[in-house]
């Protein structure tokens, strides 16, 4: 049995053309798997997005609780310190007036005492001295 040319040539095209399929078909079932897993692997990311949605929701509700009741207690906060501002300004007035009342006893004190600087006002105790000397 004597081939030709033309049935070698056909007979290379069908085994080159059966390889081909073989390893299209070997392809195409690696990809079918592939993409089965690449479909469990979105199905699995759906539930886990689904499952941080609804926990963030919850989470959200209640973090949006605590900061009503943080602004609230912050308005009560501000509220009692302003009405404290009174106080603090009568403090202040006090103080000053303490000071005020330091300066005039301890110029006072000077004066009686005859420890006036020079230049100064004579002081009340040298008047009444002198009044009562020229007695």
């Amino acid at each position: 049995m004597s081939l030709t040319g033309g049935e070698i040539a056909g007979l290379i095209a069908a085994v080159a053309f059966a390889i081909l399929a073989i390893s299209l078909s070997i392809s195409i079932f690696k990809i079918g798997s592939v993409v089965s897993e690449l479909n469990t692997t979105v199905e699995e990311v759906n539930k886990t997005i689904s499952v941080v949605t609804k926990n963030s929701d919850h989470l959200l509700v209640e973090v949006e609780g605590l900061l009503n009741k943080s602004n609230t207690t912050l308005d009560d906060v501000n509220g009692k310190l302003s009405l404290t501002d009174p106080l603090f300004k009568a403090v202040g007035d006090l103080g000053s007036s303490v000071s005020d009342l330091n300066n005039a006893t301890r110029n006072l004190t000077t004066q009686l005492s005859g420890k006036a600087k020079p230049g100064s006002t004579v002081g009340i105790s040298r008047k009444i001295g002198k009044s009562v000397s020229n007695l």
